[in-house]
């Protein structure tokens, strides 16, 4: 009997210590001891708000249910759905994204002058350009990138959430106030129909940074 209440006070020494530390009441700390655990549907449904936030409002109910067995509270995507409603939680639909360059238009290109020599003998003989695309917090954006093939370094760029000729324009123009490049520049490109574009060609032939023998620019097929 004495034992047991030497352990008890002990017990509340150490708890009105640790209550001390941390600024908070012994009442408050008793009263969370006597609290029943969250129910598993209040454990699923903060779960499901906090991958729902998490994913920047972009998840619905199959990658939600997804997100949750990989945390081990495994939901059917029904059940998600429900909760998904119940808490008012929408999701942003994307538009319907587009790939990169398409190669099937009517706009006319030029030949192959590069024709795979990819190692010429200084900066700024010979160019490479293409569109790429990356997933960003506000979604997928186009990169146009223009690399010197000399040191492997991107010479011009720019992004944009869709891809007209404008955006491979901005790139190279880039390219051109930086560099500089002297007339007989190799311009090296697919045969996408923002490289083929009338803006394109004109910004090349304005710059007067191409081989006359390019016929504008150097085009090749995509592979």
């Amino acid at each position: 009997m004495i034992q047991q209440m030497i352990q008890q006070w002990q017990e509340k020494a150490r708890t009105a210590r640790l209550c001390r530390l941390l600024g908070v009441s012994r009442s408050g700390v008793y009263a969370a001891r006597r609290r029943r655990p969250a129910p598993r549907a209040d454990v699923l449904a903060a779960a499901v708000q906090t991958a729902f936030q998490a994913s920047g409002g972009n998840y619905g109910s199959r990658r939600l249910s997804a997100s949750l067995k990989a945390q081990g509270l495994p939901a059917g995507r029904h059940r998600v759905r429900r909760l998904i409603k119940r808490h008012g939680l929408k999701a942003r639909w994307k538009r319907k994204f587009t790939h990169t360059t398409d190669s099937r238009h009517d706009l006319p290109v030029a030949a192959n002058v590069l024709d795979r020599r990819f190692k010429p003998s200084a900066a700024d003989q010979a160019w490479v350009a293409d569109i790429t695309y990356i997933r960003t917090e506000r979604g997928w954006l186009y990169l146009a990138a223009v690399l010197d093939l000399y040191s492997r370094k991107i010479v011009g760029w720019a992004m944009a959430p869709s891809m007209p000729a404008e955006l491979v324009c901005c790139a190279l123009q880039m390219a051109i106030v930086l560099r500089q490049p002297k007339p007989g520049l190799i311009m090296h490109t697919d045969r996408g129909s923002q490289y083929a574009s009338q803006a394109h060609r004109d910004l090349l032939a304005a710059a007067s940074t191409l081989d006359r023998n390019t016929n504008g620019c150097d085009v090749i097929q995509a592979t």
